[in-house]
């Protein structure tokens, strides 16, 4: 069974905190879903991805394409991966259901602290997906560090 980790982003935006998380998801041998809800904001992630550092290189696609089975990380709007994802992170309020978080490795729900309606939205989720069952964890950048600051 899997677990969610919510982060909330405070101190970074969301361009710089995912491709840390991308990567370390990689390392952990992870396929990837980046799970958003506006075309035009996953299209902007995948330009930022692309112009990431030379040695930061993170393969990746958007969904729809010939070979989305083939990406080692998928960027989708879509609740069904085609990469055969066991990571999914959600951002910009992207939904989570609690069978998915049960299914994956890792459920990451990326989410702006700048933004009260973001910040109730993941509180919405937490409470939604805790009282399911799941295994959830949350994390702080507020210190200037990530730090667990709860967990159910």
């Amino acid at each position: 069974m899997g677990a969610v980790y919510f982060y909330h982003l405070t101190r970074q935006p969301l361009e710089h905190t995912l491709p840390v998380l991308l990567d370390k998801a990689r390392q952990a041998g992870w396929r990837i879903a980046v799970r958003g809800t506006d075309p035009a904001r996953m299209d902007w992630l995948d330009e930022k991805l692309w112009l990431g550092p030379e040695e930061g290189f993170l393969p990746h696609g958007r969904a729809g394409g010939p070979h989305d089975a083939d990406q080692p990380i998928l960027l989708t709007t879509s609740a069904v991966a085609g990469n055969g994802a066991t990571c999914i992170m959600a951002v910009d309020g992207a939904p989570v259901e609690a069978e998915e978080v049960a299914a994956l490795e890792r459920v990451c729900i990326l989410f702006d602290g700048n933004d009260d309606m973001a910040v109730q939205q993941a509180r919405g989720q937490w409470k939604a997906l805790t009282d399911a069952g799941c295994s959830a964890q949350y994390w702080s950048e507020e210190s200037g560090r990530w730090e667990k600051k709860a967990e159910a």
